[in-house]
């Protein structure tokens, strides 16, 4: 063999090196381009969900606000009707 025969052949190992060497960093990539859009699929499920429970959480807190107004209603006509039996009582005082 040659001195250009051996360089030949050692180039073309080396070519064929670098093309497995390829194959693989390229499924390596392919992998972690699948991982990150897993990760990205993840995500986007993660912040629908705290969205969904934002808006729970918002309607459970209305909820509880009108509650609090019912019931502090509710104290407030009885209270009212309480002070409208004293004024009632002084006027009948006063009118004897």
């Amino acid at each position: 063999m040659s001195a250009n025969e051996k360089m030949l052949n050692q180039f073309a190992t080396r070519v064929r090196q670098m093309l497995l060497q390829y194959q693989e960093v390229k499924e390596e990539n392919k992998g972690l381009y699948e991982m990150v859009d897993e990760r990205d699929a993840k995500i986007k499920q993660l912040e629908d969900q705290l969205a969904q429970a934002r808006n729970d959480y918002n309607s459970l807190m209305m909820a509880k606000m009108v509650e609090i107004s019912d019931t502090d209603m509710d104290a407030a006509k009885k209270r009212l009707s309480k002070l409208i039996r004293d004024v009632n009582k002084c006027i009948t005082l006063l009118s004897e």
